[in-house]
Parts: structure tokens; C-alpha cells; sequence
């Protein structure tokens, strides 16, 4: 089997979004996907992976995963180039599943769970179409969950748990950061920020998870201030509240509360967590495959994480490819724990998209059964009037 053609798909409506499709000599076609730059993306994978990936066997992964990574290392620039890489890799693992005529999960080695608890990320149908986190804030509509977290987040809660959906993200504290660029919170935004907590456990009491989102927005000191007034609540785990570029800030952090500590969906590649690992800096490990460097680097990181007796979660707040690749390695990871979602894009544009949508039950994740990954771009989208879509043929 060799590869003859890269295409790239971007559509108009999802603007940050980028689909990768790696066609093969056997008709066989992989989806990948990745976010944000879109064009840059685009840029990499038609200038400098296509030359290298096309006319090859797509089965030899581990092979094109380190060639595509030199030339993405070569200069020190990791960021759209691990992305890129990330949406390649998760195309061939696609490629190799149907080759197989097996889903992911099983040419990975097979489940280790037989459905994935979910949690939902409290964001609406339009979040992350731009770098703006305060997109859906006030919006009236359906599943418009960024603006009820923040203001009826007990409606919100029992609403989430009567769908057997036992967790949920929320970032109450983000409107707050602009003012002094993180560097500092004051009481009275403390007691704002902590206002959906109570209104959280006064609906559902311990019922639900609470996982607290910080995007990398804080200093230390006004993120050791943040965990310390959530420890009352008990959440599941305090995410990203500070950039985990300084593991020694991480430490400190975490020395700092008895809130378990997540650390990084902004992290690339087993090389970036491996100081987080060393110091002890993460009581749970998050991992995004679709940024991290695909299904080959994410399940490298959550075995490391294994390794260390952490249990390992992926992260979605993009597509449902990511998704899919996302569920089919937490599927078969001994050590994973949850599968992000975001019921918002589940319910409205994932359908949109692919072939075969993620099946929820009583808030876990069913495995997908299809072979690869079990999706698949609709052949529509590709037609569709903001639809570009770039092809890059073999010689």
C-alpha cells in the first residue's frame, strides 16, 4: 500500500479547524485533524510533509512520525509544525486500523475499559471558533453551557447529572485575569469566581465533579490563591491555572493545595512532559492528540504517565476526529480516566461533519465499532460553498 494523495479541508464555519485525508493506492482514506493557524498548518503539511509521506507505505508510523519531526524540530519551531504532525499521525493510525479491519483501540492493544466516563466542558456551539474564551457568554440558545456556568450554573449541574453526566469544566475565574494580565485576584472577583461552586454543590451536592479550567492565565501567586479558595468544593483536579512551561512553579503549585493538580493539554511531545514527570509536578496527566504529536506521542505520554502510577485524561475542545482518536486511546489505556467532551459540539456541528457521531450512555462513552478510528468526514463537506479543500498528489 503506498500513499498517493494529501488533502487538506478547511471549512468557512470553523475557522480554526484544519482536516487532514491521506489517500492510498488500496482506496483506503485516513482522517486526521488539528487546530488554530489554519493556514500555516496547510503551509506544512502540502511544503514540507507531503514530499516526505507521499508514495511511502502509510503502515511504517513510527518511521514517518521521527522523519516529519526532524524537519519540524529542525529550527526549534514545535508549534504548528507538532500540530501539523499531529494530524498526520492520527490519519495514519486511522489507516492502519481499517487496514487491519479493526478499530483503534484494538490494533493499540485492545480495550482495557468498556466505555470511558465522560465529562462535559462547559462551552457553547460557537467556543474556540476564535482565540476569544469569552465567545458564548450571554448567548441565548441551546446548550449555550459557557453562559450557564456562569450564571445558573445549579440549573446547569442538575440538568448535566439527569443526563447521568457526573463531571464538569468550568473557568470562572478567566474574566477576571485581563485586568492585571493574571498577576493578580482580588478578594471580591474570589468570591465572584466562587459564586457557580456553591450554586453547584447547593443543587446536586458531591453528585457531580467540578474540574477547574485556568488556561494558563495566572501568576503563582494569584494561582496559589485560586486553588487554595476552591479546596472547600473539592474539585476533581485544578487544570493549567499557571503555563507549565516552569516546573518549578508546578511544584510549587501543587505543594500549595490539597486540589489535585492536571497538567498539560499545552504540552508537545514525550520530550515536554518528561520534567513534569521527573519533578513530581502533576498528580493527573492531560494529553491532546491532535496537538501533542498524534495517537503515536499520545499514548507514549500516557504510558510514561502509567509509569509514574499517574492516570492520564484526553483532551477535546476541537473536532470530532480528535475526538474519535482521543476516545480510542483512553479506551485502551490501563491508566485513563475520562474523555473530555463538549455536549454542545456533539449536539449541533459533530453531526454536521462525519459519518458516525460519539455514542454516549449514562455519561460514559461506548467504543466506537467501525474500523480505524469509525469516522469519517461526510463526502458532502467536502462540496459544501466555504469548504477549501487543497490537494497534494504523488509524483
Amino acid at each position: 500500500m503506498r500513499l498517493t494523495r494529501i488533502e487538506t479541508v478547511h471549512l468557512g464555519e470553523h475557522p480554526t479547524l484544519l482536516f487532514v485525508r491521506l489517500h492510498t493506492d488500496e482506496g483506503l482514506v485516513g482522517h486526521g485533524e488539528t487546530k488554530y493557524a489554519p493556514d500555516a498548518l496547510h503551509g506544512f503539511v502540502h511544503g514540507y510533509a507531503a514530499p516526505l509521506l507521499l508514495g511511502q507505505d502509510p503502515l511504517r508510523i513510527d518511521r514517518h512520525w521521527r522523519t516529519v519531526y526532524e524537519v519540524a524540530s529542525r529550527c526549534g519551531a514545535k508549534g504548528v509544525e507538532m500540530r501539523a504532525l499531529s494530524a498526520l499521525d492520527i490519519a495514519l493510525w486511522d489507516l492502519l486500523g481499517q487496514a487491519a479491519g479493526m478499530p483503534l483501540y484494538g490494533v493499540l492493544g485492545g480495550a482495557s475499559h468498556d466505555r470511558m466516563p465522560v465529562y462535559n466542558t462547559c462551552a457553547g456551539p460557537v467556543y474556540a471558533r476564535s482565540l476569544d474564551r469569552a465567545e458564548g457568554v450571554g448567548r441565548a440558545g441551546v446548550y449555550e453551557d459557557l453562559d450557564a456556568f456562569m450564571t445558573r450554573a445549579d440549573e446547569l449541574a442538575a440538568d448535566l447529572l439527569a443526563e447521568g453526566i457526573r463531571g464538569m469544566k468550568i473557568w470562572p475565574f478567566d474574566p477576571f485575569a485581563a485586568a492585571t494580565r493574571g498577576q493578580r485576584i482580588g478578594l471580591a472577583e474570589l468570591d465572584a469566581g466562587l459564586e457557580p461552586f456553591r450554586k453547584i454543590r447547593r443543587a446536586v451536592g458531591r453528585e457531580m465533579e467540578i474540574m477547574v479550567e485556568g488556561h494558563g492565565l495566572w501568576s503563582l501567586p494569584a494561582a496559589k490563591r485560586i486553588a487554595q479558595a476552591v479546596e472547600e468544593f473539592e474539585p476533581f483536579w485544578i487544570e493549567d491555572l499557571i503555563r507549565p512551561e516552569n516546573v518549578g512553579s508546578l511544584v510549587e503549585l501543587k505543594r500549595s493545595t490539597r486540589t489535585p493538580m492536571l497538567v498539560s493539554e499545552m504540552l508537545m511531545t514525550r520530550y515536554e512532559y518528561l520534567p513534569v514527570f521527573e519533578a513530581r509536578a502533576a498528580d493527573l496527566v492531560m494529553v491532546d492528540p491532535a496537538w501533542c504529536g498524534g495517537v503515536s506521542e499520545a499514548r507514549k505520554i500516557g504510558q510514561m504517565a502509567e509509569a509514574h502510577n499517574l492516570p492520564v485524561t484526553f483532551h477535546d475542545c476541537a473536532g470530532p476526529i480528535n475526538l474519535f482518536a482521543g476516545l480510542h486511546l483512553a479506551l485502551n489505556a490501563p491508566n485513563a480516566v475520562y474523555q473530555e467532551t463538549v455536549r454542545s459540539f456533539i449536539r449541533t456541528f459533530y453531526p454536521q461533519l462525519v459519518t458516525t457521531n460519539i455514542a454516549i450512555e449514562d455519561g460514559y462513552a461506548l467504543p466506537p465499532t467501525g474500523p480505524g478510528l469509525g469516522t469519517a468526514l461526510l463526502p458532502e463537506v467536502l462540496k459544501r460553498p466555504d469548504a477549501t479543500v487543497v490537494s497534494t498528489p504523488a509524483a
